[in-house]
């Protein structure tokens, strides 16, 4: 913790209509407007100034709407690749680093950047809340926000489908505080959402809010943050994999700050945002030149689900057509939608882990190979400054290092339950 901190001064603004407001503390929507927009924060300080004596994320506190810092947080690293730059002949290529490889000061224990997610989101809520936070997650979310409120004593229900609960291991025990509900086998993302959309009608309990959430989202920008500020100028391209894509909308928000700044120069970066084949519903509809999202057969989506690697990507109703979303984010920075199979990510995966020396994700192996395709097709100029945001690395190293544990439902409920099923159910856990 930053023993100093006050909290950061910040409003906040509808991207559909410009109007700014002040925060209640936990706004998701614009007060009063119809359209579905996301909001943005307004930080009072436009010049971004770095936190030092190891605040970990919270050393971007200054575009972070948080009213305290919270223990054991960790900021993504940002390095020039000699590695991998040179096997793909690129000459300025940087890494953002989210993950476990102490060695290079990156010290996130859940292995993902979904920690940033969850430091900034945990840091938001107003530290007398007495309302049980609820998150719906297909992994890597749900692993990062049981770790921060398992250690900083945060009431959490996670939402997750049975079939992904394997990816809940820690390095050790977690705080009662944290408990767990399920859907079926064969569930998937849209499912534990659905699920999380019900148990928020219930008293006491309170929605994380997703996209909508501007701390989850500038919780996510502080990659851009570490990039910039390492890189000292805004790169020209920014290679991330997506499922909602609201690390891509973090990063263009990061990036208009940045310009903002001044210090760094006034381009924006070409967000070139990639998903696993054959799951592809922000892909198909961007390649159709839609705002809105293609009718997806519900048994296909499942199918489809099933084929991809990157299981953290399969979100069926991403923010993309809303306003200040995906597509606004696409179409404001130049950026497109690439594609890349499971078996271009194995080869990309193999490849990281020969030229930088350390395993990566599925997620991350569809950014670096969708990059790697489009250097193939001469769609990108190797002598491009090129961010590769790897949002998820060093699992292998973790696990080789630490004894795990595992968390146990707490509640297993069928696909779509009745609000009376899951209030009773609810009803039995004692927090």
């Amino acid at each position: 913790m930053i023993s100093d901190f006050t909290p950061t001064k910040y409003r906040l603004q509808s991207f559909s209509t410009g109007k700014i407001f002040d925060d209640n503390g936990w706004m998701l929507d614009a007060p009063g407007e119809e359209q579905p927009t996301l909001i943005r924060a307004i930080y009072e300080k436009r010049r971004l100034d770095l936190r030092g004596n190891n605040s970990g994320l919270y050393t971007f506190a200054d575009w972070l709407p948080v009213m305290r810092t919270l223990s054991g947080s960790s900021a993504p690293v940002t390095y020039k690749s000699e590695g991998l730059a040179k096997a793909l002949n690129m000459s300025n290529l940087w890494i953002t680093f989210s993950g476990y490889r102490p060695e290079i000061g990156a010290n996130m224990t859940t292995c993902s950047f979904k920690e940033t997610e969850a430091y900034s989101v945990c840091g938001r809520l107003n530290p007398e809340q007495k309302q049980v936070l609820v998150v719906a997650s297909a992994g890597n979310t749900a692993r990062a926000f049981a770790k921060v409120c398992s250690e900083n004593n945060i009431p959490l229900l996670l939402c997750v489908p049975h079939d992904y609960i394997d990816a809940l291991w820690f390095g050790e025990p977690l705080n009662p505080c944290v408990k767990l509900a399920v859907t079926p086998n064969g569930s998937d993302y849209f499912d534990s959402i659905h699920l999380s959309n019900l148990v928020v009608q219930c008293d006491g309990y309170l929605a994380e809010g997703g996209a909508k959430n501007v701390a989850r989202r500038d919780g996510m920008g502080t990659t851009v943050l570490s990039a910039v500020t390492t890189i000292g100028r805004i790169p020209d391209y920014y290679f991330q994999a997506v499922g909602s894509g609201t690390g891509a909308i973090a990063a263009w928000e990061a990036n208009l700050r940045l310009i903002d700044d001044g210090r760094y120069g006034y381009n924006k970066m070409k967000l070139m945002v990639s998903q696993n084949a054959p799951f592809l519903p922000i892909y198909d509809a961007w390649k159709a030149g839609s705002r809105a999202m293609l009718p997806y057969d519900e048994d296909l989506a499942r199918e489809h689900v099933t084929e991809i690697n990157a299981k953290v990507l399969s979100n069926r109703r991403p923010p993309y057509p809303i306003a200040g979303g995906l597509y606004d984010a696409l179409k404001d920075t130049g950026g497109n939608v690439l594609k890349a199979t499971n078996l271009e990510a194995r080869n990309a995966k193999e490849l990281f882990f020969e030229t930088e020396g350390i395993d990566i994700y599925s997620a991350a192996a569809i950014a670096l190979a969708s990059m790697m395709d489009e250097l193939k097709a001469g769609r990108l100029d190797p002598d491009a400054m090129v961010m590769l945001n790897i949002t998820g690395a060093g699992e292998e190293l973790f696990k080789r290092n630490h004894s795990l544990w595992y968390l146990e439902p707490d509640l297993y409920f069928e696909n779509a339950p009745t609000l009376e099923i899951v209030k009773e159910k609810l009803g039995t856990l004692k927090w």
